[in-house]
C-alpha cells in the first residue's frame, strides 16, 4: 500500500502543486512549557531513521578511516593530498545533486507527485549564466561551492595535523561525540539565520546573494548555487571546530550537511519516493516558501528564530498576506538606489 499523504489542493499560488499540511511546525526544543521527550525524540530521531543525517554520517566515518592520508601527511599543504580532497567532494556533490536532478527532472521518476512547484522544466533566461538555469546552478555549486567548502576542509584538516585544532578522541569522549551529532543542527541554524539576514541586507543582496535568488523554481542544483562571497559567509559555521574541541568526523558531516543538504532541501519534492514508498524526507517546506516570498523563513525549523523575531511563514494564505504587506512596508522604506 501506499504511503503517500492524500491530501491535495491549492496553496498561495497556483504553481504550488503539492500542498504541504500546514503550518510549518518547528523543533520541539524550544517549545514552552517545556516537552522533554518531544525534544529528545526529535534531536535523535535524525541519525536513528534513514535520512540524509545518517548517510552524512556514513560518509563521514568512511572518509575519515579509508580516504584520508596520514596526519603527518597533512602537517604541510601539498597538491598531493589537497587536490584529492578537491575531487572527493566535487564528485559528491556530482553525484548527490546531479542524482538528484536526473532522477527527478530528468527522468522523471517520481512525476509530479508530492513537488511543491508544478512547473517541470528548469528555465532557459538571460537571467542565468549561460541563459540555462541548470548549467549556471552547477558552474556556482562546483565552480565556487565545492572549492571553498573544500578550503575551509583543507584548513581544519591541515590544523588538526599540526595539533593547532582541538580535538578529543571518540573512544575516550562518546557521549562528547553524540552531543556534538544533537547540537549541529542548532548550531547550523542558529548560525544560518543570522547569517542569511545579513545576506538579505540591500547591499549585500544585490551582489551577492542575488545569484541564489535567481532560483525560484527550485532543484538540487540550486542548493549551493551562490556567489563566492556567500559560499565564504554560509560555511563559516565550520570555524567553530577551530575554537571548540572537536574531531575530523564531526567536522566532515558538519561541512557536508552544510554543502550537500542544500541538494535535498532544494529539490521541489517534498519526499522522495521510490515507486509509492516514501523513502525519505527530501525538501524543506519552509525553505521553500523563502524561495517563494523572499523575506520570511530565513533560517531552519531546528531553531525558531523566525518565529521569535516575526520571520515566520507557515505555508498559510494569512501568512502570504502578513509576509507581503511586511514587503510592501519593507521596499517603501528602502532608499533609491
Amino acid at each position: 500500500m501506499s504511503d503517500l499523504p492524500e491530501k491535495r489542493g491549492d496553496r498561495a499560488s497556483k504553481r504550488d502543486a503539492w500542498n504541504h499540511t500546514t503550518p510549518v511546525v518547528f523543533s520541539p526544543l524550544f517549545d514552552w512549557p517545556l516537552r522533554p521527550g518531544a525534544a529528545i525524540a526529535a534531536l535523535g530521531k535524525r541519525w536513528v531513521t534513514f535520512s540524509r543525517n545518517v548517510i552524512f554520517l556514513a560518509m563521514a566515518f568512511g572518509v575519515y578511516r579509508w580516504l584520508l592520508p596520514e596526519g603527518v601527511a597533512m602537517q604541510s599543504l601539498s597538491l598531493e593530498w589537497v587536490l584529492p580532497v578537491f575531487l572527493r567532494n566535487a564528485a559528491f556533490m556530482l553525484i548527490i545533486a546531479g542524482g538528484l536532478h536526473l532522477y527527478l527532472f530528468t527522468f522523471r521518476a517520481q512525476g509530479k507527485r508530492l513537488k511543491y512547484d508544478a512547473r517541470e522544466e528548469m528555465e532557459k533566461s538571460g537571467k542565468f549564466s549561460f541563459r540555462n538555469q541548470t548549467w549556471d546552478n552547477m558552474f556556482w555549486s562546483l565552480a565556487s561551492g565545492a572549492t571553498i567548502w573544500s578550503t575551509y576542509e583543507i584548513l581544519y584538516l591541515w590544523a588538526w595535523a599540526n595539533g593547532a585544532a582541538p580535538t578529543f578522541a571518540i573512544a575516550d569522549h562518546p557521549v562528547v561525540f553524540v552531543l556534538w551529532l544533537l547540537a549541529l543542527p542548532v548550531l547550523t541554524s542558529s548560525h544560518f539565520y543570522l547569517v542569511h539576514r545579513l545576506l538579505h541586507w540591500p547591499p549585500l543582496y544585490r551582489k551577492v546573494h542575488s545569484v541564489h535568488h535567481r532560483n525560484i523554481h527550485i532543484g538540487p542544483w540550486a542548493g549551493m548555487s551562490m556567489h563566492p562571497v556567500e559560499h565564504v559567509i554560509y560555511l563559516s559555521s565550520a570555524l567553530v571546530h577551530f575554537v571548540i574541541p572537536s574531531h575530523p568526523v564531526i567536522l566532515l558531516v558538519h561541512l557536508y550537511s552544510r554543502s550537500l543538504g542544500p541538494a535535498f532541501s532544494h529539490s521541489g519534492f517534498e519526499k522522495l519516493l521510490v515507486k509509492d514508498t516514501a523513502v525519505f524526507e527530501s525538501a524543506d517546506f519552509h525553505h521553500q516558501l523563502h524561495h517563494r516570498y523572499f523575506e520570511c523563513n530565513y533560517g531552519t525549523v531546528d531553531a525558531p528564530w523566525d518565529r521569535w523575531f516575526g520571520s515566520y511563514h507557515d505555508g498559510s494564505e494569512e501568512a502570504t498576506a502578513r509576509v507581503r504587506e511586511q514587503r510592501r512596508k519593507m521596499y517603501r522604506n528602502r532608499p533609491a538606489g
